[in-house]
């Protein structure tokens, strides 16, 4: 069964909203009461961006260009995974934790 992250868990949040991933120094998040289109958060160092699910293209905010590669590999391969906590958070129920790039 994968873990869950939770609002009460200070290691599994970003911020106030779950951490659903973490993997070289980069944070991945999806908040619960964000708005279309579907979207994850990227937090590297002092760089935040929003993530298209389906593309893995920077919606707002910035990353390296390192860091947004990496991003966009690993949002490829849990794409089915982003897209089931995105429809997870949208109806404010716990989210699952995906794997960090190995």
């Amino acid at each position: 069964m994968p873990s869950v992250a939770s609002l009460s868990d200070p290691i599994g949040t970003f911020d106030p909203v779950p951490r659903i991933s973490a993997f070289y120094g980069i944070v991945i998040a999806i908040f619960f009461d964000d708005h279309p289109p579907p979207h994850f958060h990227a937090r590297y160092g002092e760089h935040d961006a929003q993530v298209s699910i389906a593309t893995g293209e920077v919606l707002n905010g910035t990353l390296p260009r390192r860091a947004h590669a990496l991003v966009r590999e690993w949002a490829g391969q849990h794409r089915e995974e982003l897209e089931a906590n995105w429809e997870l958070a949208r109806q404010e129920l716990p989210l699952a934790t995906i794997a960090p790039l190995p």
